[in-house]
């Protein structure tokens, strides 16, 4: 079996609005959600974690759990999110954590957004800055997956190394020297090689992130991902599980459209360096895009509503 049609899986349209809208949740209607979750999880993660234990290598789904830091058995963990009481939870159902308290005279269990740490706000402040800002931007969908070949541009050692790169050394060097390279995510900019930093159109730093995010862009909707877990439980489950499908499937077409030769692995390479793979590049690039800006929204919607609960936190300039 192809690993693209379990990993590649379509992110659910309009679900995550839907699951935050309901501030109280019956026990049966708890206990389910949680249960669908977990297993939906299993159902996207397990072959992987099978396939670790024989040391195979994939670097989409090893990105995934390394460079994203939530392990598969925390990604099966359900959450409500901030807010919402789940009726006749206790101490002792298995979802509830530390994060939980009591609800009024025994009506159950929930996770108060003023109990989200402080020392959080001015990180998460940062967040939502971050996100509005590429919010309110338009996409931008002429990169190509330049970034990847960055990375490997005139490179004496690369970082997948069981995988061998689709062209020459040669070849890549006049590939990425005669398009342009247009990366606005300092997080892949800075893995380009320090030959190639100086070809991309805009020298990026970690203090201009918020001037440079734009929504097209492959890694700036994966890390919706990472913004999600980083801030469970307070975000919702369901929202951070969208977030993962979305970010697998755009961490498919990133490497796909790279320079790793990943057909014994069952990935086929979208040719970047002919105009129809750069048409269909752009054609993928957009469906991400696509799936991401309600996922997007509605984290904004999430970092508001728990910071509303605290004393606002003013960024400096750069910050």
């Amino acid at each position: 079996m192809i690993k693209e049609t379990i990993y590649n899986i379509p992110v659910t349209k309009g679900s995550v609005t839907e699951y935050t809208a309901k501030p109280r949740l019956k026990r049966d209607a708890w206990i389910n959600k949680s249960t669908q979750h977990r297993e939906q999880v299993a159902s996207l993660v397990d072959l992987y974690v099978e396939e670790k234990f024989s040391q195979k290598q994939d670097p989409v789904m090893d990105f995934m759990f390394t460079y994203y830091k939530l392990s598969p058995s925390k990604l099966k963990v359900w959450t409500p999110g901030a807010g919402v009481l789940l009726e006749d939870a206790d101490i002792h159902d298995d979802i509830v954590s530390d994060n939980y308290e009591s609800f009024g005279s025994g009506e159950g269990m929930w996770i108060n957004p003023a109990s989200f740490p402080q020392k959080k706000v001015r990180g998460t402040t940062w967040i939502l800055a971050l996100l509005e800002a590429t919010d309110h931007r338009n996409p931008t969908l002429n990169c190509c997956g330049m970034h990847e070949w960055a990375m490997v541009y005139e490179a004496d050692e690369i970082r997948h190394q069981k995988f061998p790169l689709r062209l020459k050394r040669e070849e890549i060097r006049d590939l990425v020297d005669s398009n342009p390279v247009v990366c606005s995510h300092f997080d892949a900019f800075r893995f380009f090689t320090p030959e190639a930093q100086p070809l991309n159109a805009v020298e990026l730093s970690r203090e201009t992130m918020l001037e440079n995010e734009q929504p097209g862009c492959l890694h700036t909707n994966m890390d919706l991902y990472k913004w999600s877990y980083k801030l469970s439980p307070w975000i919702p489950a369901d929202l951070t599980l969208e977030a993962f499908k979305m970010a697998s499937k755009a961490r498919v077409l990133d490497m796909k459209a790279g320079p790793y030769d990943l057909r014994s692995i069952g990935y086929e390479p979208i040719l970047i360096e002919t105009e129809a793979g750069r048409r269909l590049y752009k054609e993928k690039q957009a469906e991400i895009w696509r799936d991401a800006q309600p996922l997007r929204k509605q984290l904004i919607s999430c970092l508001k509503y728990i910071l509303s609960h605290h004393k606002p936190y003013q960024l400096e300039p750069g910050s």
